[in-house]
């Protein structure tokens, strides 16, 4: 687990004013059809005036492995350092699709 978090990497693909999305790498797996990044982190922006921001967190893993159920406990940590770093601690709605390991969770400040 300490692996993977220490070598997450991220390229941003795409950024609007409302929106970014991000490749997540992962140094111990990859999408099985291209060989690249093992998911992708789209930050959807929700503005409510001047001061109130919240944020819509969706994260697809493309790796099969992290389907596996045995490993729930590292798609919730990479999933979890993914907001903490993309996001930081404002108000979360977050939604993982990692097959049988998908949830959803709110984080609130």
């Amino acid at each position: 687990m300490e692996q993977e978090i220490n070598g997450l990497k991220f390229t941003k693909n795409f950024r609007s004013s409302t929106a970014e999305e991000w490749y997540v790498f992962l140094p111990g797996f990859e999408d099985r059809k291209t060989g690249g990044a093992a998911g992708k982190a789209i930050i959807h922006y929700n503005l409510w005036g001047n001061q109130n921001i919240f944020i819509n967190t969706t994260i697809i893993f493309d790796d099969p492995e992290l389907y596996d159920q045995a490993l729930h406990p590292l798609v919730y940590s990479i999933a979890d350092e993914i907001v903490n770093r993309l996001v930081g601690y404002a108000n979360t709605l977050l939604s993982v699709h990692a097959g049988s390991n998908s949830y959803n969770a709110e984080y609130k400040s």
